[in-house]
C-alpha cells in the first residue's frame, strides 16, 4: 500500500495525527485536510517539514 502515517512534531518529538493517510489536499494557507484510506478526516494547520515515502511518514510543523 502507498499510505503513510502523518505526524506533528510538538515540544521535539514526533506525535502521530493520522494512521494511514491517502490523501493530503491543501485547504488554505498553511491549512490541510488528510483523508485516511477507510474515509476518516483530520484537519492540521501548519507546514509540511518532510514526506519520505519510502518510509511512509509525513511530517507537520504545526503553528
Amino acid at each position: 500500500m502507498c499510505e503513510a502515517n502523518a505526524y506533528v512534531i510538538k515540544d521535539g518529538r514526533e506525535e502521530l495525527l493520522m494512521e494511514s493517510v491517502d490523501i493530503v489536499e491543501p485547504e488554505g494557507e498553511d491549512t490541510w485536510r488528510l483523508v485516511g484510506i477507510f474515509g476518516d478526516r483530520k484537519t492540521i494547520r501548519g507546514r509540511i517539514k518532510i514526506m519520505n515515502l519510502v518510509d511512509h511518514k509525513i511530517l507537520f510543523e504545526a503553528q
